[in-house]
């Protein structure tokens, strides 16, 4: 038995370290599974099994535990930045402003809120009770990177860079999974919402982005005008992008290209955005139902994924299917969303195209491509790990501040989440292959997390029990709760009265705004649509943003003036 206590208590062996983090994240995870009221913590349960694993006295050397806490950090938010990356921009378009505006004012409001908490309960206003409460704002707010740039950031001031602010996001982290939910249901009450009216809003409204979504239908040419003119001639003459790929011309099927001519009495198939759908009808002609399967060349409609790194940023222009291949690309699906296969749009590894042809040459536009899923099955680590390190450069970059002791820095947290976004956007650019599958994206975020909570557990374990029981504990839970349920009633009134927001769509963007998973699946229970779902994606890039940078702040700007 002499083994076995030693792999115990030997703290300073490979062995005891693996074992260790392999139990924590292993009985955290599948406590995480239980569901109370349909509500779970999710792998956040590894904060707890680490807390509990810490408290009696199963640890590891101090550097060790810190290097997998930062390194998972670094390995969660850089993922969670390469899966943000390519909507993040685009949110703040059109609809998604007043949203990420409400998104932007909650996160202001959750952390005026603990400011005004760490004034009126503390006597002692230090700068150890203040790193406290931002613990516990994020274990409020049920963030859990934000804790972790704050824990990051503690280490430029030595007299608190130890400090287990974890204890206090422990506290605060279960009231504010049931708070967040709770404060939604309220919002439905206090505004006198009226499920059944809103749920017949949502489905009288249009859904998507009508200037991208691909609209596709079967014309007539009937307009004098056209005649004679070329597709590509059309185009430039109403300014429309639009689509065309089968011609019935004098009972032949052909597949057009930009020289094709169009004359009276001829069948198309169209394709175009959406929003063009009246203008392409009102210039060439009416709609039609035309049998295609029933003319005289076969055609064949097919999908496939571009996969061949060469292609990566290349404009349909440039690929010239048309001319090359006699196929035309009708729409693009990027990470289930419905592109319009406008000539001038980049395309990426992964997108996966909707080519229409003769299926020999089909075959060949997808050869071209490359149409390998399991190439996809491998992850771009270089990409990776080369965007981790310019992350951690850039996070390491001073940034001087008139009135601070101490430079700015956006540290290991916020800098590769900065550069991940970038490079989820912009990567093509530079001809770095950015997609990852969303298994590997999952797995490898989850992996640093798991990492990032048990470490941070095992290091609180020691005091957790101290500080709940006779410390402050009482004190971070009921201001958890306070931080969590005043922004969401005020901005949540705010948006309903003032913004109309569908009520389905509020739940969608007070969850996204606090990154909560749990709060929006409750969310999308209780929603006819998947109008929870658009909301949360639409807030979900700034918010998981802003939350990291404000960790940051709080720690590096309003810490130095209580030391």
């Amino acid at each position: 038995m002499e083994w076995l206590i030693k792999l115990f208590t030997d703290t300073d062996s490979i062995a005891h370290i693996a074992m260790l983090y392999s139990l924590v994240i292993a009985v955290g995870v599948l406590l995480g599974k239980i569901k109370i009221g349909g509500i779970s913590l999710g792998v956040t349960f590894v904060l707890f099994a680490g807390i509990v694993a810490g408290h009696f006295g199963l640890t590891a050397p101090a550097a060790t535990v810190h290097f997998l806490q930062e390194f998972g950090l670094i390995l969660f938010v850089f993922c969670i930045g390469l899966q943000v990356g390519p909507g993040f921009f685009e949110s703040f378009r059109k609809g998604g402003v007043p949203m990420n505006l409400m998104a932007v004012l909650i996160v202001l409001l959750d952390c005026a809120v603990m400011f005004a908490c760490f004034f009126i309960f503390f006597d002692d206003h230090s700068a150890t009770n203040l790193a406290m409460m931002t613990g516990t704002l994020f274990g409020a707010v049920t963030n859990t990177p934000g804790l972790g740039a704050a824990t990051e950031a503690l280490h430029s001031f030595d007299s608190i860079k130890d400090l287990p602010i974890a204890s206090g996001y422990a506290c605060a982290y279960p009231l504010g999974v049931l708070g967040i939910i709770g404060a939604t249901i309220a919002l439905r009450f206090i505004c006198r919402v009226d499920l059944s009216e809103e749920e017949k809003k949502l489905h009288e409204a249009e859904g998507g982005d009508v200037t991208v979504k691909p609209y596709r239908m079967h014309l007539e040419v009937q307009n004098e005008q056209v005649r004679g003119k070329s597709l590509k001639d059309m185009r430039q003459i109403f300014g429309r992008a639009f689509v065309c790929t089968r011609i019935l011309h004098n009972g032949h099927v052909s597949i057009p290209n930009g020289n094709s001519i169009l004359e009276l009495g001829d069948q198309i198939y169209v394709t175009c955005a959406e929003a063009d759908v009246e203008t392409v009808v009102s210039f060439i002609g009416p709609k039609i139902t035309v049998d295609w399967d029933k003319q005289d060349m076969p055609l064949t409609s097919k999908d496939v994924v571009i996969t061949r790194s060469k292609i990566n940023g290349k404009t349909l222009a440039q690929l010239r299917f048309s001319n090359i291949y006699g196929v035309n690309v009708t729409r693009i699906e990027r990470q289930g969303m419905d592109l319009f296969a406008r000539a001038g749009l980049p395309l990426l590894v992964g997108d996966r195209l909707t080519i229409v042809g003769r299926e020999d040459s089909v075959e060949r536009a997808a050869s071209a491509v490359g149409n390998s899923t399991k190439t996809l099955n491998h992850p771009n680590i270089a990409t990776i790990f080369l965007g981790i390190m310019v992350g951690v450069i850039f996070g390491m970059l001073p940034i001087a501040i008139p009135g601070m002791s101490v430079p700015l820095k956006l540290g290991i947290a916020g800098g590769p989440l900065v550069i991940a976004i970038l490079i989820g956007r912009f990567g093509y650019k530079f001809k770095l292959i950015t997609y990852t599958s969303t298994s590997a994206n999952l797995m490898l975020r989850e992996f640093g997390l798991c990492l990032f909570l048990a470490s941070v557990g095992i290091k609180a374990g020691g005091t957790f029990v101290d500080t709940l029981v006779e410390g402050d504990g009482i004190k971070y839970l009921y201001t958890g709760v306070l931080i969590t349920i005043i922004p969401i009633l005020i901005v949540g009134a705010i948006a309903r009265w003032k913004l109309k927001l569908n009520y389905y769509t509020l739940m969608g963007m007070i969850a996204g705004s606090h990154t909560d998973p749990p709060a929006l699946a409750y969310a999308n229970s209780v929603a006819p649509t998947d109008a929870p779902a658009v909301g949360y994606s639409t807030v979900y890039p700034l918010a998981m943003f802003l939350r990291i940078l404000t960790a940051q702040l709080i720690i590096m700007l309003a810490c130095p003036y209580f030391l």
